[in-house]
């Protein structure tokens, strides 16, 4: 056997059904929409969240808040947890997160002073705190904003 002789067993592939070929077919004339009536028009069908002409429920619901456009959220890293890296390293965000300490960059990599830092290291990132870039300066390592 090859896979050019290959067929499909009796009953596999079944023919789409066509609507609207005359009455004898069993579903000529009306296409199984019924008689009249919205449901039964071309175009049919009623938007998401449509009460037959009442006023829908999140339209009667008061609104309430605001979202800012231009607000970012930043992926946050203590200084304490750059301890894992090895002296000399350049801290990238993409290196935090193959290590793991980030799980997804958002808008940036914030560094924020909380802890203690004893490794000498170049942190590039989005954004410093001045406790962070004091804490990473008074070892001897570089902070540079991205």
């Amino acid at each position: 056997m090859k896979l050019n002789e290959l067929k499909n067993v009796k009953g596999a592939k079944k023919e789409s059904f066509k609507k609207g070929r005359g009455l004898g077919s069993g579903n000529g004339k009306n296409c199984g929409t019924g008689n009249k009536g919205q449901k039964s028009r071309s175009g049919r069908g009623k938007a998401p969240g449509f009460e037959g002409g009442q006023t829908p429920l999140y339209r009667r619901l008061p609104k309430f808040g605001f979202t800012n456009g231009s607000h970012k959220e930043y992926a946050i890293v203590n200084v304490s947890s750059l301890n894992k890296f090895k002296e000399g390293t350049v801290v990238t965000p993409t290196l935090l997160i193959e290590s793991g300490l980030v799980k997804k960059e958002l808008d940036g990599v914030k560094v924020l002073g909380n802890g203690e830092l004893s490794v000498k290291l170049t942190v590039k990132a989005s954004k410093f705190s001045k406790s962070a870039k004091a804490a990473i300066e008074k070892v001897g390592g570089i902070c540079e904003e991205i």
